[in-house]
């Protein structure tokens, strides 16, 4: 059975920085996409970032991008988002995800999620 926990939100003011941290376990994830999306109260969840097996391969939501960096540590079967400059609109419950069949951005598309841990950022 694979287990994601996140860690790592909290609060914090604007143009801080967070470093969240999606720790797997069950099987061999790094064979996996690994995707981070996030849901703010009275929205739909949304996609976020997202890195391939290996690592090679990142891609990121226009609203994050140059701000955001996705990041994985096969040997600690852990993902990392790095986020700086971070603006009131990214408070939100931060969620990671395993993607076992392809490399989507698509919620839908991904298996196993993690618990959520809350980003909140001050104006």
């Amino acid at each position: 059975q694979v287990q994601l926990i996140e860690s790592g939100g909290g609060l914090v003011q604007t143009g801080g920085s967070l470093r969240l941290s999606c720790a797997a376990s069950g099987r061999t994830f790094s064979w996996y996409t690994m995707g981070w999306f996030r849901q703010a109260p009275g929205k739909e969840r949304e996609f976020v970032a997202r890195i391939s097996w290996g690592g090679i391969s990142t891609y990121y939501a226009d609203s994050v991008k140059g701000r955001f960096t996705i990041s994985r540590d096969s040997a600690k079967n852990t993902v990392y988002l790095q986020m700086n400059s971070l603006r009131p609109e990214d408070t939100a419950v931060y969620y990671c995800a395993l993607d076992l069949r392809g490399t989507s951005s698509e919620p839908r598309d991904y298996d196993y999620w993690g618990q959520g841990t809350q980003v909140i950022v001050s104006s």
